[in-house]
């Protein structure tokens, strides 16, 4: 393929590239241009989105999608994973305003870093080889470091993001040496040529290789037991942060662990598979009892996303099209369920303007302001699986996705384990309609907020179930183009 076929696949990328360097021009020449660049990155993000729809909708695979020799690959698995990447990004810049309006204003730094965290995300999830895979992993880490700490007049924030530096930098080691493994003992970094080097007998180094690589991705997907960051960095990082840590980064994570599990690491399926499901039935019962301890509505949401990625993985664990497609479809509605949970946890202010995080605070909730409380109740449920909301299609399709991969104990052991993460879901919602009310959250709300929160319901609640056929067909259409071999 010639070099203009490569660029013209990777459109999406050079824009977000050329819109995050201009924007930086702009970001330096003005520095109370915060909102127009939020504004203009959200334009450029949608414009990316854009680009990348035909590829999925006509369920692009094979050699015609593989860009600069095979290094990356502009197929309809890697464009789900961008348009869920892009579109969380554009709803964390839209209520990223409000909440730095206490502290002078957004400055212009944050969408622009947000804009190259997207950039690096995009790479990561078309990457064929792991030199294209480590390029974006660190494009998307070094923005998220900076994003981490983004409030320095907040100690907690400079916390956060000196341990998700440290730990992060280990993660990346962990992952280097695992890929240095692999290209020892097969002479290659491309999947492909990876893929077909592990055909026969897996020795003992290439087997230390595929687990130091899959340790690595873990972390960035924060699975038990490399899940020890999330809790912390959920907390301190600001909570536009956070929002976009819980969804865009973990889209891109996952599919990348499924691509370099599935295309590079396909032909030993059995010798990662072990992994995978001891990662995935850890996050679920580690997810669920964290959870069920803490006081701050943040940590709680970030033992919940540990939960709910050891559900995906169970997805990842069947191997088979179905599990992809399973794994998209509950990857979608974890994005409207996340989302919209961060941006009610957002709304909560009190009278002065200041955020407050505690499950006290919402006390009794539904008496003060009931349509937030109402919203909020139904994201619990959702994220708990209780039908008939949308959350329930996620579990259900990833457990039958692993009955038709032959692995009902895990699937039996994960429907049991849900039912742990049921109770401190209700137990927010306990708290906000049953409890005293204590007033403390009373401030109100902007527009942005209220859109993006009164579309994530509308997704999640049983309204939902109109989208199953569509979700359904393009993650099927992901699946197929993921383990397509030519």
């Amino acid at each position: 393929m010639d070099m203009t076929s490569s660029l013209a696949l990777v459109a999406p990328e050079i824009l977000l590239g050329l819109s995050g360097l201009a924007l930086l021009l702009i970001a330096a020449w003005s520095r109370n241009a915060g909102r127009l660049v939020s504004i203009l990155a959200a334009v450029a993000l949608g414009g990316a989105s854009f680009l990348v729809a035909p590829a999925l909708c006509g369920g692009a695979m094979g050699p015609d999608t593989l860009a600069f020799g095979g290094q990356f690959a502009a197929d309809a698995f890697a464009s789900f994973a961008k348009i869920l990447i892009f579109v969380s990004a554009i709803g964390c810049l839209m209520v990223a305003p409000r909440f730095f309006e206490r502290d002078g204003g957004i400055r212009p730094e944050y969408p622009v870093l947000m804009l190259f965290a997207a950039l690096g995300m995009a790479i990561m999830v078309s990457a064929t080889d792991f030199m294209t895979l480590y390029l974006g992993l660190e494009l998307n880490s070094l923005s998220a470091y900076v994003l981490a700490s983004f409030m320095r007049s907040d100690d907690r924030s400079a916390e956060a993001g000196l341990k998700y530096f440290v730990l992060g930098a280990l993660a990346s080691g962990i992952l280097l040496y695992g890929t240095s493994l692999v290209y020892g003992f097969t002479g290659t970094t491309s999947f492909e040529g990876v893929r077909a080097a592990m055909s026969g007998e897996l020795s003992m180094g290439l087997l230390f290789g595929l687990i130091f690589v899959l340790a690595g991705l873990a972390f960035k997907i924060a699975a038990v037991p490399f899940h020890m960051w999330t809790p912390d960095v959920y907390e301190g990082a600001p909570t536009p942060v956070t929002t976009f840590f819980a969804t865009a980064p973990k889209v891109a994570a996952v599919a990348l662990t499924a691509r370099v599990a599935l295309d590079a690491f396909g032909m030993q399926m059995d010798a990662w598979r072990q992994i995978v499901i001891f990662a995935a039935l850890a996050s679920i019962v580690v997810g669920a009892l964290g959870a069920i301890g803490q006081s701050n509505l943040k940590r709680l949401l970030a033992y919940s996303s540990i939960n709910n990625v050891g559900f995906i993985l169970i997805g990842l664990a069947a191997g088979t099209a179905a599990g992809v497609s399973a794994m998209f479809v509950y990857l979608a509605i974890y994005v409207a369920m996340s989302l919209g949970s961060f941006v009610a946890v957002l709304m909560l202010r009190n009278a002065q303007g200041d955020q407050v995080e505690s499950l006290g605070d919402i006390a009794g909730l539904s008496s003060t302001r009931p349509l937030l409380a109402l919203c909020l109740a139904m994201m619990m449920f959702s994220l708990a699986g209780i039908p008939p909301l949308f959350g329930f299609w996620g579990k259900f399709v990833v457990f039958w996705a692993a009955v038709e991969a032959d692995l009902l104990v895990l699937a039996a052991i994960g429907i049991a384990a849900s039912v742990i993460g049921a109770f401190y879901y209700i137990k927010v919602v306990k708290v906000m309609y049953f409890d005293e009310p204590v007033g403390v959250a009373t401030a109100r709300s902007d527009w942005a907020h209220w859109l993006i929160l009164g579309v994530t319901t509308v997704i999640v609640s049983p309204l939902g179930y109109l989208l199953t056929r569509v979700l359904g067909d393009l993650a099927d259409r992901a699946a197929e183009a993921l383990l397509f071999v030519a």
